[in-house]
């Protein structure tokens, strides 16, 4: 689309976009196969809302922008596998459908040094709405590993995080700061990776922004009661094989010196939301697991199969997962693991009859009852 139509196409768009009040859209989550982190589920799903209602209110009613409310950027804070992207994903992949992005900040660089440039995270969310640079204006930036930016000169060390040079700790977090400040930006014209050529200008005033992450170093500043604030850091239940931390809404709204880890206080000023997400329960995970659970049965069924799963694998696997501290994550992992034997040895070949993962000796085994 031409940028001279930028008027009418963008409204159009913006007028199609669905807005469900957000208690509707925390519910649609959960039709959508998202369990538990319900706290922070409402936060999101009332950040998605607001992110989409400032659009309707910008293109559609033209309410001048400087009279709408600020874009809700938030930083989503958890252990590993607990939800946190597969929450935007199902947000603005399934239910809004605009344009989004998930990007992995351990490969960015300051500018001049050997890396991916900070401004190709705009160049890959106008890839992600079909090259329309109106549309990519309107969508969402998902900055992954958001902690492994921190500067060298933290006091947290976060894991993978801080250069000698420093390319990958305050020089991104002062790249980044252009960006999220809300700006025209120049890109690429032709949405190439080079710095020569036509450029193109991208206003950033409307995108919103979600930086995510694990922040595994927080406990160590905390473990030894050195720091006077987040030290009440929450234990999973679990004991030594708890996934991380859990922080509560409070702490996580205390995270105000953020310069203590590494970042500066002029970026996280960008954020208007912490969000904090907690390690998954074992009933979480196994509601989890048993959804994953019905889709192997239907591929097995496709193979004329039927697939038992003896609740004792579900202890078994989610035991493993907890270990492990994969969290959601590494269930599809495990799960397809122990059935990858059996379904290398009947897809295929027209048989009927029975699967049946159990546990024996202390690990998951299978029998496999075939029709005559």
């Amino acid at each position: 689309m031409r940028r001279g139509d930028k008027v009418y196409y963008v409204k159009d768009f913006i007028q199609s976009v669905p807005l469900p009040p957000p208690k509707r859209i925390f519910e649609e989550l959960e039709k959508l196969a998202y369990r538990g982190q319900s706290n922070a589920r409402r936060a999101v799903s009332l950040a998605a809302y607001r992110h989409v209602k400032r659009l309707k209110l910008l293109h559609t009613k033209k309410i001048p922008r400087p009279e709408l409310p600020p874009r809700p950027n938030s930083i989503l804070m958890g252990p590993t596998g607990c939800g946190k992207t597969y929450l935007i994903e199902l947000l603005f992949g399934e239910i809004f459908k605009l344009p989004f992005i998930i990007v992995d900040m351990t490969k960015f660089t300051e500018s001049g040094y050997v890396g991916d440039d900070v401004v190709n995270i705009l160049v890959q969310l106008v890839y992600a709405a079909n090259e329309s640079i109106d549309i990519a204006e309107c969508g969402i930036v998902v900055l992954d590993e958001f902690d492994k930016i921190a500067g060298a000169y933290s006091s947290a060390r976060f894991a993978g995080q801080g250069t000698t040079k420093d390319v990958s700790g305050y020089g991104v977090q002062r790249e980044l700061l252009k960006i999220l400040e809300g700006t025209d930006v120049q890109i690429p014209l032709d949405f190439g990776f080079s710095s020569r050529g036509p450029r193109a200008l991208i206003s950033t005033r409307d995108i919103t922004f979600f930086s995510v992450g694990a922040f595994s170093g927080i406990r160590s500043l905390f473990e030894k009661g050195g720091m006077g604030f987040l030290q009440k850091i929450e234990e999973n239940k679990d004991g030594e094989e708890a996934i991380a931390y859990k922080l509560s809404e409070e702490e996580a709204d205390d995270i105000t010196r953020f310069h203590l880890f590494g970042f500066l206080p002029e970026l996280i000023a960008r954020f208007n939301r912490i969000v904090p997400f907690a390690p998954l329960d074992n009933d979480t995970l196994k509601d989890i697991l048993l959804l994953k659970v019905q889709k192997y049965k239907r591929e097995f069924e496709e193979e004329g199969f039927k697939l038992n799963v003896d609740p004792r694998v579900a202890d078994f696997i989610i035991k493993e997962a907890v270990k492990r501290q994969t969290g959601a994550r590494g269930l599809d992992v495990l799960i397809s693991k122990h059935l990858e034997e059996v379904a290398f040895e009947i897809f295929g070949k027209g048989d009927e009859g029975e699967v049946i993962l159990t546990v024996t000796s202390g690990k998951v085994s299978h029998i496999i009852k075939r029709r005559a």
